[in-house]
């Protein structure tokens, strides 16, 4: 079996993956992951106890049980770049032997779901509400970088959005990509369900005029318009779409429930977000450990 080089599988010199700092044995199956890392004690004071707290950079994780099952909560930090490496040493950690530098033949499927924020693009959706995605809209580029064939069903959709919007091609080449259809059962009861759009930036990306022209101006209106078969797209966020992404190529299963703080739309923005996304936290847990 081939090694892995150096200079491609960066370890730390006490052997635990570079940028999570993380031993395989130091995280569970079911991770859950958030893009704030204050949000991880948030989440792992509700375990029944805490195993391991280790925090490298931005990147907080801590590992534990809840209801009897053994629980990982991982702050990513903001973006699909930090998603890139989070996914990527997560999937190191339990597919590739950090001894041997090998790829392991007998491969691990970890259950990964982000609990966050969002800002909701359709009127219907009221702020506090849940918002779960079946499918993801990548703006950001980055599944760009990887080899992978993309579904019928997933092509079909960035035809039509192309059709739909006129987006501009000059801008990175978007994707859809589905989520995990076993996990998205677990929630698709409790939320919204649909498309959501992951962007690379918080600001111009997502609509946001401050001091700089737009290029796409009416993007939010585009995106609002779009609907395939009552499909639509129901939020913007940061990160979905590249852990769909990574985790269908990896063999990983992946979902994303958000809070709606605000409505771009309605121009409304929750007074207290906290305990809507305290209860999405407790809903969380339950479904994945019940």
């Amino acid at each position: 079996m081939e090694k892995i080089a150096e200079s491609e599988l960066v370890l730390n010199p006490d052997n635990s993956i570079y940028h999570l700092k993380l031993h395989p044995h130091q995280i569970a199956n079911d991770i859950i992951v958030v893009g704030d890392p204050q949000r991880v004690k948030l989440i792992s004071d509700k375990f029944d106890f805490i195993e391991f707290k280790v925090e490298n950079r931005e990147f907080v994780t801590h590992t534990g049980e809840y209801n009897g099952k053994k629980i990982t909560v991982l702050g990513t930090g903001i973006g699909t770049d930090n998603i890139d490496i989070v996914l990527n040493e997560l999937d190191a950690l339990v597919n590739i032997d950090l001894e041997s530098r090998t790829i392991k033949e007998n491969k691990t499927s970890l259950n990964i779901v982000r609990i966050g924020t969002c800002g909701a693009l359709q009127e219907n959706i009221a702020v506090n509400d849940f918002i779960v995605s079946e499918y993801a809209l990548g703006m950001d580029g980055l599944l760009n970088f990887y080899d992978h064939n993309f579904s019928k069903e997933e092509n079909n959709l960035l035809e039509e959005f192309y059709n739909q919007t006129n987006y501009s091609q000059k801008l990175a080449q978007p994707y859809f990509i589905k989520s995990s259809e076993k996990l998205h059962n677990l929630f698709k009861d409790y939320c919204h369900t649909g498309i959501t759009a992951t962007a690379s930036g918080f600001y111009g990306p997502q609509g946001r005029k401050l001091r700089i022209n737009l290029k796409e101006p009416l993007i939010n209106e585009k995106l609002q318009a779009f609907n395939v078969n009552n499909l639509r797209v129901n939020n913007f966020e940061m990160e979905t779409s590249a852990i769909y992404g990574l985790s269908a190529i990896l063999g990983h299963n992946a979902c994303t429930v958000c809070v709606a703080i605000a409505n771009r739309f309605t121009k409304k923005f929750s007074k207290d977000y906290h305990t809507p996304l305290n209860n999405l936290i407790d809903l969380v847990l339950l479904k994945l450990t019940e």
